[in-house]
């Protein structure tokens, strides 16, 4: 990740889409940034690592290109955080790149980065990266995740043909937290409220007992071919959704090879990547 370039933006506006979500919309930052350097990519899942740079670092001084090694001089408390987030949508020709953010509160970093961040600040990416677009050829399609699956659901749901089939189910707090959705009229949407913030209501409503669980689990099977997308919380997705999607529904991995974690309750991005490592190696000494 160290030499990988650091694409430099400018933050054109920040829109409030919902009481806890964020929208940054972030452009070029003068000749030789932003779109002169970052080429989309064509899944709907698309990421990019944010680098959230400390105030008061001059990033002009610093080696170029710009990377992660550009930094590695400076004195830690002066080195970026990395978070990765979803690209909702990238506008080719106003060059414009749109990011949702979830945002509670001062917790975190790059959230409060978001809901602070004002036109013309700059904002820095590495990637994009990317692995699910849907499948015009599948006879149905399931999508289910939490509001940090919400945004690549989103672009799928778009991305999809018009005559497509198929059911999306998307966990959020409550109403307030819906978005506006563009689907096939095939294509059943689902908001399913869990009754608070994802990283505080009780065990109850999270993990094992995370509402999307149940959602999913008692919906009606559609015949033919399912392409499935599921990502959220790592507890109810890897540990429930995942083996009932690959055992249960027998889904072959190939058509359901995007189910993931895209955080853990109590853990930070850091040690939730280290628990991810973990966890693949200790899957793979088991069906190896």
């Amino acid at each position: 990740m160290a030499g990988r370039p650091v694409h430099t933006f400018a933050v054109v506006r920040r829109e409030q889409m919902t009481p806890h979500m964020v929208r940054v919309i972030l452009g070029d930052a003068g000749p030789g940034t932003g779109f002169d350097t970052f080429s989309p990519n064509e899944f709907t899942d698309s990421y990019v690592k944010l680098v959230v740079v400390p105030n008061g670092v001059d990033v002009d001084a610093l080696p170029q290109p710009l990377t992660l090694d550009s930094f590695a001089e400076l004195p830690t408390a002066h080195r970026p955080t990395v978070r990765t987030y979803t690209i909702r949508q990238v506008d080719t020709e106003r060059r414009e790149i749109a990011i949702d953010f979830v945002v509670h509160g001062d917790q975190g970093v790059a959230a409060p980065w978001a809901a602070a961040v004002v036109p013309g600040q700059p904002a820095y990416l590495m990637g994009p990266s990317g692995a699910y677009a849907p499948d015009p050829e599948a006879d149905w399609h399931l999508l289910a995740g939490d509001e940090a699956g919400l945004p690549a659901i989103s672009a799928a749901l778009e991305a999809l043909p018009d005559n497509a089939v198929g059911k999306a189910f998307i966990e959020v707090a409550g109403p307030d937290d819906e978005v506006p959705l563009t689907a096939p009229a095939g294509v059943d949407v689902t908001w399913i409220y869990r009754g608070g913030r994802a990283d505080l209501v009780g065990e109850d409503r999270a993990g094992d007992n995370a509402p999307l669980i149940e959602a999913v689990k008692t919906a009606h099977w559609l015949p033919g071919r399912v392409q499935v997308f599921i990502h959220g919380e790592a507890q109810a997705v890897m540990h429930n959704l995942r083996p009932y999607i690959r055992k249960e529904r027998g889904v072959p991995a190939k058509f359901a090879a995007s189910i993931s974690g895209y955080w853990r309750r109590g853990r930070t991005e850091e040690t939730f990547r280290q628990w991810k490592a973990e966890l693949a190696k200790a899957e793979s000494a088991t069906t190896g």
